[in-house]
């Protein structure tokens, strides 16, 4: 049975208006043709490097830009185009965040108030709190008074309460214990069984490559690479583009496999394929706008994937 596909993002660009010197203004375009879909029942992780444009997807999923960024491209929520009066209506309850950074707490507001929120209850939120090792002393605490591990327990019960259809999680587990990871990456897999949508965004790849269903990897702001994490857990043999193969071979257990070069900077891009200047199979047809192909059950943006 096919999954209804409940969000689309495509030909997504995020552009940010800047001054340069002389206070001349010019746009910095830190996203551009970045492509995901996420369905029913399914996790989708988010890899790629710091600086490639994953947490800036997540604001833009939600409507949390600032106002100087531009956004162009398509982003369909079940069919339905994600406008900004669409994004408040749904932020907090179809469509929720894991943050990143403990700062999204308010330091002046007891964390169980905070979790319990506009559309949870006292009970519910004792129920999750349980579920991640908070006791009942916890609901009187203010987030300063929080070790690291404690406040990333609690950013996640803020969305585990709500019941969103959506869920993304933006590095949902530094600061926790190996077990506890892996204790909240089964509470993810177990809302995706009841039909949810899971974005994951993480550093920690192998955890996302034993719990998600699907891998997007990021380059530079665009999708270069999407692909089972079967696939994944395979090895570079099964993986399309060049880059996807790199950050295989540059995990600990794989060689830490260096490659030469830098990801570019987002006021100096170059034409065509953003990873060529790194790719040892660079030919002058990646420096033209290159196409996604299906290759294989996956999708990719490289000339020379197979």
């Amino acid at each position: 049975m096919e999954r209804k596909e409940i969000l689309e993002v495509k030909n997504l660009s995020v552009s940010f208006q800047m001054y340069d010197k002389g206070l001349r203004q010019k746009e910095l375009q830190v996203i551009r043709d970045l492509n995901i879909t996420v369905h029913e029942g399914e996790i989708l992780a988010i890899a790629g490097a710091s600086g490639s444009g994953k947490s800036l997807l997540a604001n833009a999923i939600l409507g949390i830009l600032p106002l100087h960024a531009s956004v162009k491209g398509t982003m369909k929520y079940r069919g339905e185009s994600l406008t900004l009066e669409r994004q408040r209506k749904l932020r907090g309850k179809e469509i929720a965040l894991v943050p990143q950074s403990v700062g999204y707490l308010d330091p002046l507001m007891k964390v169980g108030k905070q979790v319990v929120g506009v559309n949870g209850s006292k009970d519910r939120q004792r129920e999750v709190f349980a579920r991640y090792g908070l006791g009942k002393e916890v609901e009187q605490m203010y987030p300063f008074q929080l070790s690291g591990g404690m406040a990333r327990r609690v950013l996640i019960a803020t969305a585990m309460i709500s019941n969103a259809k959506l869920l993304i999680a933006d590095e949902p587990t530094p600061g926790l214990s190996t077990e506890m990871a892996k204790e909240t990456m089964g509470h993810f897999r177990d809302l995706a069984k009841e039909g949810r949508g899971v974005i994951l965004i993480t550093h920690d790849i192998d955890l996302a490559f034993a719990y998600a269903d699907r891998v997007a990897v990021f380059y530079a702001g665009t999708t270069v690479e999407t692909a089972p994490a079967s696939d994944f857990r395979k090895g570079p043999s099964a993986l399309r583009h060049p880059y996807s193969k790199a950050l295989w071979e540059a995990l600990p257990q794989n060689g830490c496999k260096p490659i030469p070069g830098t990801q570019p900077y987002a006021g100096n891009l170059p034409s065509g394929c953003l990873f060529a200047p790194r790719c040892p199979y660079r030919t002058e047809a990646c420096e033209t706008t290159i196409p996604v192909r299906q290759i294989r059950g996956g999708e990719v943006c490289c000339n020379h994937a197979t």
